[in-house]
This record gives structure tokens, C-alpha cells and sequence, in this order.
């Protein structure tokens, strides 16, 4: 059966005027028929491998449904030389010929020297469309429009003037954030406060959702483009384009600050109250170091028993003093989960988890034996678990494949079923390779129990070389976690469980 392959990407159409029409009519012109297979990509980097057209293809012409294809030109198949000839070597070893309109390339050393060069220089092309449309894009930034819109909260993107316009009601919420951080008589304390206010008011974000995150708000104050200056070029985006549609995420860097380009936009607020705020969040930085000063033992060990968050250490309010404690509340806005209320003095758990520890280490038999008891069965279990989330994981991905390739040759409403298939497989994978790559962290965690047993004893050979048994801070924060995994202490009956490693 003869089949044809086309190819354009979303960058070629504009740039080259490439259009998949006209490769299909002249592919259909060289086959001499109009009855043949079509496989299609459209809008996909020539950079992939992993296309749905193209991955039907080999997977027809391996099965031998496919004899004889027709395409327009070997970039069609891949804009890298490497891949254009590993392609071309598999689909001819599987009994397939392959037929460009745009020139013939005989089996003969010449032929194939040709064809290499062709390639070379198709990549060689590839790079000079980047080139050009990145002195484009810097052009149109120097000339003073923005380039796409990103989505700036207190802002409409005008597509005709490639420029951004005031949102006059998103624009009062960001003068109100500026307002409150810098009055020093504002009754919201910082960044939180302000976050919490939002929400309590029901004032909507940029994506429509009820509750202000501190992240959010800290972004807007650290935003210079509220003053009016713009920054452009800011981020490195070399490979983006080809990492999104091969299902990666966006590896973005910034550049160096003097490689920005700065565009005028109409200000929302003065260029001295965003240095005001500068200048206060700088301040914040150093008033919350200097309230961090104290250490605080079991940090990062211990866990609510009742609601599961994390204990961490903090001041508190008892009795009219400052007292450090450990509790599980988060109160910052947009917190999952806020926590129960649960928390102890770090003066009565310190001491508690101390002397646990201290027994360990006067007899270490005890947590030696138990390491060897129980890590075998954990393992062994786990590990059971592990092939299965491999083996669903791998059925997804087939399945996945498929639906990819279905995707291909569907229209209409079977389109719209098979995009919400894929959707759910892409949910349901998420969740069990997170479940995987929990499972797998802690049986690499248990195959290193040798080397934790054998720093156990190294720990403990220190402690009894101390003879005066006496430790600083950072000594007892070693031997501790040497020992303990993780603390769970529960509000309802103030017990306390120390979860050996």
C-alpha cells in the first residue's frame, strides 16, 4: 500500500509559508494515485521523534501494511541529520521504500553522500529560521512592543498595538497591595496579612480563584513593571519550544540583567513607593533571620499524629511571654491544610526525644536489632508493590500511544472522547508515578541501611569517647537524627512516637 507523510511546524507556516496542502498534493502527484494512506503532523517540531503521524507510520510499515512511502522532502521526516538517517535506514530494512517529490536519492555511495548533505544543510537551516526569528523578536522589543501576552495581573494585552493596557479594576487591587505594604499605619502586617485581607474580601485573581497565596502578593510588590519599565529578554527560552511538545517542562533561565530590554507600558504605581517596598522587604528579610536566631533541635523530624502536617519550630504567646514551640498551624494564606491546633513546648519534646536518644545510645543493641528484624519484610514488600506500579505505569503509556495515534485519523465528537481519555490515563499516571517515586525513594533509603548502620556505630563510638558527656547544640542535632526518622506527637492524648531509621 503507498502511503504519504507530511509534515509542517507552527513556525514554518509563518516564517517559510510552508502548508500541509500543498506537500499533500504534491506527494499525491508523485504517487500517481489518490488512493494512499496519509499520515499527518501538523504544528510539530521537526526536533521530535515521537510524533503521532509519524509514529503510525513505522508501526504500519513494520507491520507491513505500508510499502511504499511518499514525502516532499527528507526535513519532512526530521530537521536533525541523525534522525533523518536512522529513519530512512529503518523504514527501508522493514520493506519499505521511501520516495522524496523534491529529489531522488539512489542506494549508491553518491546517493547516499547527497542525501547527508541535504541534511546538513536542512539543519543548518533549521538554526538560521531560529537565528532570524530572535533578531526578529529583539527588533520588535527595541522598537517598544511586548511580545505576547503573559498574563500581567493588573493589565489587557493589546493584540494590535502588541502593547499592555491598564485593567482598571485589577489595576486598583495591585495599587492596594502597594499601599498597604508601604503605609506604615496600615493594620495588615506584611505580606500574609495582606494575602489574607484579599481573601476575606473576596477580590478574585488573575485566574478567577478565591484565595491570595503570599507568593502572589510577594510577586506583585517584587514586580518592576507596575513603575512603567517593562523587562523583555529577561529569560533564556533556547529549547523550550521542543522540551513542551515532547511533554517536558519548560527549562527557562534568566539572563544577565544587562541583556534585558526594557519597554514603556502605562504605569500603576510610582517609581518611589516600588522602591519604598524594595526597601521593606528587604528590612522583612533581615527582622525574619533575626527572629529565626533561635535553633530550634528537632526541626524537620516531627509530624502532627492527628492531622499529619508538619511541626515546625516557632514563637508563641503563653502567659503574656514569648515561649518557642512546635506547632502544626500554618496561617499563611492559601494554606491545604491549616492544621489542627496541635503544639508543644520545644523545651518538654527536646528534652523527651533526648533522653530516648541517649538510651539508644547506652544500649545499641536495641535499635541494631530491630533495624534487623524489621527492614527485610519492609523490603520484600515493598518491592512487590513497586512491579506492579511498574507494570500499570507501562500499560498506561501503551495505552496512551494508541489513543495518540486514534487521535490521528478521528474527528468530531470521537476527538473530544479520546482527548478526555487521554486526560484521565495522564491524571491517573501522575498519581501512581508519585506513588512510584515514593515507594522507589525508600527502598534506595532501606538498601542503604548498611552504610546508616555502620554511621550509627561511628555515632556511637563518639559518644562513648565523650567522656564528659557533654554536647553542644549541633553535636545532639547529629545524634539525633543519626537515630530518629520521624517524631509523631498526638493532641488528643499527648502521646509521642519516635519512629526509629
Amino acid at each position: 500500500m503507498k502511503a504519504i507523510y507530511v509534515r509542517v511546524s507552527t513556525e514554518e507556516q509563518s516564517v517559510k509559508g510552508y502548508s500541509v496542502r500543498n506537500q499533500i498534493d504534491e506527494c499525491i502527484t508523485k504517487a500517481g494515485t489518490s488512493d494512499v494512506l496519509r499520515y499527518i503532523d501538523e504544528g510539530i517540531s521537526g526536533e521530535l521523534m515521537e510524533r503521532p503521524g509519524l509514529s503510525r507510520l513505522r508501526e504500519d510499515v513494520k507491520s507491513g501494511i505500508v510499502d511504499k512511502i511518499y514525502c516532499y522532502d527528507p526535513d519532512r521526516l526530521s530537521r536533525k541529520l541523525m534522525n533523518q538517517l536512522i529513519l530512512d535506514d529503518e523504514l527501508r530494512k522493514a520493506g519499505a521504500e521511501l520516495i522524496f517529490v523534491n529529489g531522488e536519492y539512489a542506494r549508491s555511495p553518491e546517493g547516499k553522500l547527497f542525501f547527508s548533505m541535504r541534511g546538513a544543510i536542512s539543519e543548518f537551516e533549521k538554526e538560521k529560521i531560529k537565528q532570524r526569528m530572535k533578531s526578529g523578536k529583539i527588533r520588535k522589543v527595541k522598537e517598544g512592543k511586548v511580545l505576547g501576552n503573559y498574563g500581567l495581573y493588573g493589565y489587557d494585552y493589546d493584540r494590535d498595538k502588541k502593547t499592555y493596557v491598564i485593567n482598571e479594576e485589577q489595576a486598583k487591587v495591585v495599587k492596594m497591595i502597594f499601599d498597604y505594604f508601604t503605609d506604615p499605619a496600615s493594620p495588615f502586617k506584611g505580606i500574609n496579612g495582606i494575602a489574607k485581607h484579599l481573601t476575606d474580601m473576596g477580590v478574585p485573581t488573575a485566574k478567577n480563584k478565591g484565595v491570595w497565596h503570599r507568593q502572589v502578593v510577594r510577586q506583585i510588590l517584587l514586580n518592576e513593571s507596575y513603575t512603567g519599565n517593562h523587562p523583555q529578554n529577561k529569560h533564556d527560552t533556547e529549547g523550550d519550544y521542543v522540551r513542551v511538545q515532547s511533554g517536558e517542562k519548560r527549562e527557562q533561565t534568566l539572563r544577565p540583567k544587562e541583556e534585558w530590554i526594557y519597554v514603556k507600558i502605562p504605569p500603576i504605581i510610582s517609581e518611589e513607593q516600588y522602591s519604598a517596598a524594595q526597601n521593606l522587604i528587604k528590612q522583612s528579610r533581615r527582622r525574619s533571620a533575626k527572629e529565626s536566631q533561635h535553633k530550634y533541635l528537632l526541626s524537620g523530624l516531627i509530624r502532627c499524629a492527628d492531622c499529619g502536617n508538619t511541626m515546625t519550630g516557632m514563637m508563641r504567646s503563653w502567659w503574656g511571654k514569648k515561649i518557642p514551640m512546635y506547632s502544626d498551624q500554618k496561617n499563611y494564606s492559601g494554606a491545604k491544610h491549616p492544621g489542627c491546633g496541635n503544639f508543644m513546648r520545644t523545651e518538654e519534646l527536646d528534652k523527651y526525644v533526648w533522653e530516648k536518644v541517649l538510651f539508644f545510645l547506652n544500649h545499641p543493641e536495641k535499635i541494631l536489632e530491630r533495624t534487623k528484624n524489621a527492614s527485610p519484610k519492609a523490603k520484600k514488600y515493598q518491592q512487590q508493590e513497586l512491579e506492579h506500579l511498574e507494570k500499570e505505569l507501562e500499560k498506561i503509556k501503551k495505552g496512551r500511544k494508541n489513543l495518540i495515534s486514534l487521535a490521528a485519523m478521528s474527528e468530531g465528537t470521537d476527538l473530544i472522547e479520546i482527548k478526555e481519555q487521554l486526560t484521565d490515563l495522564k491524571m491517573k499516571e501522575e498519581s501512581l508515578q508519585e506513588q512510584y517515586n515514593r515507594l522507589n525513594k525508600e527502598i534506595k533509603q532501606e538498601e542503604r541501611g548498611n552504610d546508616s548502620i555502620e554511621h550509627f556505630k561511628r555515632v556511637i563510638k563518639m559518644y562513648i569517647t565523650n567522656e564528659d558527656r557533654e554536647f553542644d547544640f549541633e553535636s545532639k542535632q547529629t545524634l539525633i537524627r543519626t537515630i530518629v526518622k520521624q517524631i509523631y506527637v498526638s493532641k488528643e492524648n499527648d502521646n509521642i512516637d519516635i519512629e526509629i531509621f
